[in-house]
């Protein structure tokens, strides 16, 4: 029962850092050794996510892939410049289905989240039926994740049922880490009776106040933040984007904490310790995230 072992202990420390906006803002608190190492293999599926489609669907990543032995590749696409690479497998250590999003690198999203395409929109109600006309995202994000969320939603479905599995967990980091919180929302809509756990890191901000609520509703999130990441900070709050909760931020000691409620402005937090973009460092966005550095 080694899989199931493995991932009650991630799913406590998942649950311990994810946060209720009903809890107070001061209740900031450090997360132990255990439960940060509960988050490295994640960290390693998220890096891996960095390289091309051919070597994911191999498994053949170097020591990203040698770090979660044993994992099944499913399918992998994209290519790494117009479409994110991106892969779908097993673990059987964790018994879950894992979805892998790549990032970006950073000059690239900080463009991306300053354009055009930052402004917030609606999302397409044919891949996220019955949700509120309120929830509105980054109209760039939902561009990217339409390009693949079919292809993902059927490797999925075809993962879960050669596996006999019930769980999926998604991760991404960056412009992926974007993607895979859409995912988070988008995969249940269409798949019944099965958990689902997502981790971002380094993530910008998605969406508008009724998108963190929807999220913090229905979606097991944490979203991991590294010291003075300008990142997480984009878009800003005035253009009405708001981060949902479940953050974790890995402080400049590198004592990781959890910090309740959406966008916790605490000193602790990233919203505090980075209160605009002159004060934040792009060199902090790929890691590391306890000894894991972001890309391939």
């Amino acid at each position: 029962m080694r899989g199931f072992t493995g991932f009650a202990i991630f799913s406590i420390a998942v649950v311990t850092v994810l946060a209720s906006p009903l809890q107070s803002r001061q209740s900031i608190t450090p997360l132990s050794a255990a439960q940060i190492a509960a988050f490295k293999p994640f960290s390693f599926f998220a890096s891996a996510a960095y390289c091309p489609a051919a070597s994911l669907l191999s498994w053949s990543c170097g020591a990203n892939c040698n770090a979660n032995p044993g994992f099944i590749p499913i399918a992998s696409g994209g290519n790494g410049s117009s479409v994110q690479f991106w892969y779908v497998g097993f673990s059987p250590t964790w018994n879950s289905v894992i979805v892998g999003h790549q990032g970006t690198d950073p000059s690239k999203i900080e463009a991306l989240l300053t354009d055009s395409n930052a402004i917030l929109g609606k999302l397409d109600s044919s891949l996220f039926p019955g949700l509120s006309s309120s929830v509105k995202v980054h109209q760039g994000f939902a561009n990217e994740h339409a390009k693949t969320a079919t292809l993902i939603l059927t490797a999925v479905s075809n993962a879960l049922s050669t596996h006999g599995s019930s769980r999926v967990t998604i991760v991404g980091h960056s412009l992926g880490a974007a993607i895979a919180l859409l995912d988070g929302v988008y995969l249940p809509l269409h798949l019944a009776g099965v958990n689902f756990t997502t981790i971002g890191y380094g993530l910008p901000r998605v969406g508008n106040q009724a998108f963190a609520d929807y999220v913090d509703a229905h979606v097991a999130f944490t979203h991991i933040n590294n010291r003075k990441d300008v990142v997480p900070i984009l878009p800003g709050r005035f253009l009405g984007y708001h981060h949902p909760s479940g953050e974790v931020h890995i402080q400049e000691s590198g004592t990781w904490v959890s910090c309740p409620g959406q966008d916790n402005t605490s000193g602790q937090c990233i919203v505090g310790h980075v209160p605009n973009i002159f004060e934040g460092s792009i060199g902090d966005h790929d890691g590391p995230y306890d000894g894991v550095s972001m890309g391939c």
